[in-house]
């Protein structure tokens, strides 16, 4: 049974810790980081791209996997199924495909008009009992195609859109996607505190989690930062993982290429990795 995010996300703000959102791309990607929130009974948001979604043959077919799984593995932890940086478009195919949560990633619209669209799926969510996470200032870094340079959001504009009703906002504050390049300026506190005084008790989202260094991480929880979202750490864990498992030969030996064989290694690795993340987050024991 999939939640939408939003209690989750409320009693970690009050709680100051964070819920990861780690992201999916197929089926061993969703079981590792089920097992890993059930094992640690933590709550956790499955996050899928409109790039990852396309892959799995469409927004239906990963609702369908991840309720299935959900009920077979019996899990008991809280499980949203989120849409990550949605466009107007998506948001509605992923409401009726049975997804628990959208983001509407609108950053990229004028502001009168990303707020007229925020407002209409607002609405949308709220009938349906879906939460529903909004932007303000673009992530840096590449998503799906998109390159951002890390802006800084303004403070006022997120109150803007705050103000509207949303459960939780993504505000841009120097963070990228994908790895941090060397001469990455870090994480701007002024403006997360900023933010977090002219929006209150509303669960803020931090994108592009990987590599940020823990003490980062631990400030921004500690400033309403409620939700952190992790997809390129597991996705290099992974890849290690099944290349140690090929360059030692180790497909060539009995029944070593079947794919369960092949891609455990790469699914023990994604689950040490989320284990890891969620210690840091604090969102252990917190289901």
């Amino acid at each position: 049974m999939l939640v939408n995010a939003k209690e989750m996300l409320v009693k970690a703000k009050a709680g100051k810790y964070a819920v990861g959102q780690f992201n999916i791309n197929n089926l061993e990607w969703t079981k590792a980081v089920l097992e890993t929130a059930e094992e640690l009974k933590s709550p956790v948001i499955l996050g899928v791209s409109a790039g990852a979604g396309k892959y799995m043959c469409g927004f239906k077919t990963v609702a369908a996997m991840v309720d299935a799984m959900v009920e077979s593995m019996g899990i008991t932890v809280p499980v949203a199924l989120h849409l990550d940086h949605g466009t107007y478009e998506d948001c509605y195919k992923c409401i009726d495909a049975g997804f628990s949560s959208i983001m509407f990633d609108g950053s990229h619209y004028a502001i009168e008009e990303n707020v007229a669209k925020t407002k209409e799926l607002i609405a949308v969510c709220e009938e349906k009992g879906l939460s529903i996470e909004a932007e303000v200032g673009s992530i840096g870094g590449e998503e799906d195609g998109v390159v951002g340079m890390g802006e800084c959001a303004d403070p006022d504009e997120c109150k803007l859109i705050a103000d509207l009703g949303v459960s939780m906002l993504a505000a841009g504050i120097g963070n990228i996607h994908g790895k941090y390049p060397e001469n990455w300026a870090g994480l701007s506190f002024e403006t997360l505190d900023a933010i977090q005084q002219k929006t209150g008790d509303m669960p803020l989202v931090l994108h592009g989690g990987t590599g940020i260094p823990a003490d980062m991480i631990k400030k921004a929880i500690s400033l309403g930062v409620a939700k952190i979202n992790v997809n390129t750490e597991c996705q290099i864990a992974f890849s290690a993982a099944v290349r140690e498992y090929i360059e030692a030969g180790k497909d060539l030996q009995g029944k070593g290429f079947d794919p369960r064989k092949l891609l455990a290694p790469g699914s023990a690795a994604i689950k040490a990795t989320v284990k890891e993340m969620m210690e840091l987050f604090g969102s252990v024991g917190k289901a």
